[in-house]
């Protein structure tokens, strides 16, 4: 089962954390729970979306671009390259 964090902390929410929670809340996937997160850390580059056990990390995520990470992230199998945060994950060059 697959877990997403999405971070609920000020700086977060002021990007629009609580619109991107509501997104994914509003679209259901079995087997993947979503859940309102603490500060994940990385405060500026939200809001912040983190999918456990897989350790990917998704930034400056919009409540628009929620359906595409479940489509093609959860539905797909594949990570949203574009959306996955630098510091952590190393982009896939064309």
């Amino acid at each position: 089962m697959k877990c997403v964090r999405v971070c609920q902390n000020r700086t977060c929410k002021k990007q629009g954390a609580v619109e991107v929670l509501a997104a994914f809340e509003e679209n259901p996937v079995s087997e993947v729970t979503v859940i309102s997160s603490s500060c994940l850390g990385q405060c500026g580059n939200g809001p912040m979306v983190l999918v456990l056990p897989e350790m990917v990390w998704y930034s400056s995520v919009r409540p628009s671009e929620v359906l595409h990470v479940i489509e093609q992230h959860f539905l797909g199998g594949k990570r949203v390259e574009k959306m996955l945060y630098h510091r952590f994950h190393q982009r896939v060059k064309n």
